[in-house]
C-alpha cells in the first residue's frame, strides 16, 4: 500500500521540480535594440514580414532663436532654414544606409524624420545606429467619418451654428478673416464648389493655379476599400469622400448668396489631402504639415 502511494508522489515531485526548474531559468531577453523600436513595429514584422515606420533622428533643429525675430516672415524663413539645414546635414548618412538596404523611404525635414517600409533586418540595423533616436510606428488608421445627411430645413443666409458662436457680430466689426490664409488637411477638397471657389487661393476669378495651393500626400493605397475617385498624387484638389469639402466650408464657406457657412468668409484657403477615404498614417499628416510650413509647386 505504501509502495503504491509512493510512485504517484514521486512522479508528482519530479513534475514539480521540472516546473520549478523551468521557471527558475532566466527568461529569454530581447535584444537591446528592441528598446529603440515601438512594439507595434515588432508585432507587424512578426505578422507580415515587413512594416512601415518612422526613423526619428537624434539631431533635431534648435529653433530657440526664432523667439527673438519680430517679423513674421523672417521668423518663418528662419525656422524653415534651420529645419532644412539640420536634415540636410544629418539625413544623407541614413539615406545611404537605406539605399544599401534596398528599402522604400521618404525623408522629411519638418521633424528630421524618414518614412521607411522594410523587413526586420532593416529595423535591426537602423535601431542600432547612433544617429537614430527611435523608430516610431506608422499604422494605417481608419477614421469613421459621419455620413452626409440632407436637411429638411430651408437654406438660411447664416447657418445657426455661426449665430451660436456670434460670428455675425464679429463680422459686423469688420473682422472676416481678410488677409489670412487658412490651411486644411483632410480627405481632399472640391475646390470649385460655389461656396469655396472664390476663397481658394489658387483661383484668380478666371483660371486656377494649384501650385503652392494644393498638395496630395496620398501616394499609394492606404484604404483597402476600392473606389477612390482621386487616384494618387492628384494634380488638382480632389475630395475622395466629401469630408474635407465640408470642413473647409466650416472655415471659409460663403457663396455670396444663401450659403454662408464659414466662420471666416473673408479668408482664403489652401489644402492638402492626408487621408484616402478616411484612412491616413502619421506620415501623411507629417507630409501635409511640412507642406503647410513651406508650400511647394506641384
Amino acid at each position: 500500500m505504501r509502495h503504491r502511494n509512493f510512485i504517484p508522489a514521486l512522479l508528482a515531485f519530479a513534475l514539480l521540480v521540472t516546473l520549478l526548474g523551468a521557471s527558475a531559468l532566466p527568461a529569454r531577453s530581447s535584444p537591446a535594440w528592441h528598446a529603440q523600436v515601438d512594439r507595434w513595429i515588432l508585432d507587424t514584422l512578426a505578422d507580415e514580414g515587413e512594416a512601415e515606420f518612422l526613423v526619428f533622428l537624434t539631431s533635431q533643429a534648435d529653433l530657440s532663436g526664432a523667439a527673438a525675430i519680430r517679423d513674421k516672415r523672417a521668423r518663418g524663413a528662419y525656422v524653415v532654414e534651420q529645419l532644412k539645414t539640420t536634415a540636410g546635414r544629418t539625413q544623407p548618412a541614413v539615406s545611404a544606409a537605406l539605399d544599401r538596404l534596398g528599402v522604400a523611404y521618404r525623408p522629411y525635414w519638418i521633424a528630421n524624420v524618414i518614412w521607411v517600409r522594410g523587413p526586420a533586418s532593416a529595423v535591426e540595423q537602423l535601431a542600432q545606429r547612433g544617429d537614430v533616436a527611435r523608430l516610431y510606428a506608422n499604422p494605417r488608421l481608419q477614421i469613421d467619418l459621419p455620413a452626409p445627411e440632407r436637411s429638411a430645413l430651408s437654406p438660411q443666409v447664416v447657418e445657426p451654428s455661426l449665430s451660436h458662436i456670434e460670428a455675425p457680430a464679429v463680422w459686423a466689426m469688420g473682422i472676416t478673416g481678410a488677409g489670412v490664409v487658412v490651411a486644411g488637411q483632410d480627405t481632399g477638397y472640391q475646390w470649385d464648389h460655389p461656396a469655396l471657389v472664390t476663397q481658394y487661393r489658387g483661383w484668380d476669378g478666371s483660371s486656377a493655379d494649384h501650385n503652392y495651393n494644393w498638395h496630395d500626400a496620398i501616394h499609394a493605397n492606404i484604404n483597402p476599400t476600392p473606389g477612390n475617385p482621386c487616384g494618387f498624387d492628384a494634380a488638382a484638389p480632389c475630395d475622395d469622400i466629401g469630408h474635407g469639402t465640408h470642413t473647409v466650408g466650416t472655415m471659409v464657406g460663403d457663396d455670396g448668396a444663401a450659403n454662408q457657412i464659414g466662420v471666416a468668409p473673408g479668408a482664403r484657403w489652401i489644402g492638402c489631402r492626408n487621408m484616402e477615404q478616411g484612412a491616413g498614417t502619421p506620415a501623411t499628416y507629417i507630409e501635409c504639415f511640412q507642406w503647410f510650413v513651406a508650400p511647394t509647386d506641384l
